[in-house]
């Protein structure tokens, strides 16, 4: 459907795809799943918020509303993000490394951040992409110091959507205030659906862990119990 409503050229096909990304998932995932965790269910409202606010309407109000609930979702990625670092440490080379990448990273959004404020004549929407920015380059940051202390399938995971959402919003400043090109617009989409696929599954396994660990505490408990007994 993304490939089709950007080679169409349709600004209301465009529009109407991007909202069915989070209900398609939900629906997918309430098949054989009904945990959530209430980070990610603020996650996916802000989400949804986002994609569904520009589809009636694309005046500058609206645009800024949206860019500001995506600034919310991804603000609780990053709280979800920075749970994880319970007895995390860092060693002095990965600590160098990291800020080796974030500073590159930095460079580019601030270099981009500066095309944008030529471009875009509002001051609020520029500041709305550089908090957008921030916020991903943060939550980047966090997932891959997670990834490089654990280096779990699930940290893989987490840093694929930050990586994910990243490129995508990126693409879509690009496309938009840049260089408008077809495949940076398709990009763009395709990113933001692959971004929530992997969220998806690591919800899923997230909840594998928490059933498997439910289920280890029982069988504990059980095995104490029956030692008490005896």
């Amino acid at each position: 459907m993304n490939v089709l409503a950007t080679l169409s050229e349709s600004g209301l096909f465009l529009q109407l795809t991007k909202p069915l990304f989070v209900p398609v998932f939900m629906m997918y995932y309430f098949i054989k799943n009904r945990y959530f965790s209430f980070v990610f269910v603020l996650f996916l409202l802000f989400s949804f918020m986002g994609d569904f606010s520009s589809v009636f309407s694309s005046n500058s109000s609206i645009i800024k509303f949206s860019s500001f609930i995506y600034f919310f979702s991804y603000l609780m990625l990053i709280f979800y993000a920075a749970s994880k670092f319970k007895r995390i440490r860092i060693d002095r080379v990965i600590a160098i490394y990291l800020i080796i990448v974030v500073s590159i990273n930095s460079y580019f959004i601030y270099e981009l951040y500066s095309i944008l404020k030529l471009q875009i004549t509002d001051p609020i929407e520029v500041n709305l992409f550089a908090a957008k920015s921030v916020s991903l380059i943060g939550l980047t940051f966090l997932s891959f110091v997670v990834y490089l202390n654990t280096e779990s399938k699930q940290s893989i995971i987490y840093l694929l959507v930050a990586l994910c959402f990243g490129f995508s919003d990126v693409l879509h400043y690009i496309s938009n205030y840049y260089i408008y090109n077809w495949s940076f617009v398709m990009l763009d989409r395709v990113l933001h659906v692959v971004g929530l696929f992997f969220l998806f599954n690591y919800i899923i396994g997230e909840n594998r862990l928490r059933k498997r660990q439910i289920v280890e505490e029982r069988i504990s408990t059980e095995s104490t119990l029956a030692l008490t007994r005896q």
